[in-house]
């Protein structure tokens, strides 16, 4: 394979990484945990996610799925690298 397939996936893995960590951080808390150690668990509870909590849950994972599919790209191309 050549070697721009891995610097494709390199830079997805980077950007991803980045997507991911923003996404995560945008979620409400849930209660509980860290969160409500500091003062996070002071709020409003509505009867339900809003149309936007359920976009950034989708996002989420979708871009996690990308994420995972470029560490597993990532790993095959080095083995196909060392064995050949």
């Amino acid at each position: 394979m050549p070697i721009g397939f891995a610097y494709t996936l390199v830079v997805l893995l980077i950007v991803t990484s980045i997507l991911l960590t923003l996404l995560v951080l945008l979620h409400r808390g849930k209660g509980g945990g860290m969160s409500s150690m500091f003062g996070g668990g002071v709020t409003s509870s509505l009867a339900g996610s809003s149309v936007a909590e359920k976009n950034l849950d989708r996002y989420t994972i979708l871009v996690g799925i990308v994420w995972f599919a470029c560490i597993v790209g990532l790993g095959l191309w080095l083995k196909v690298q060392q064995a050949g």
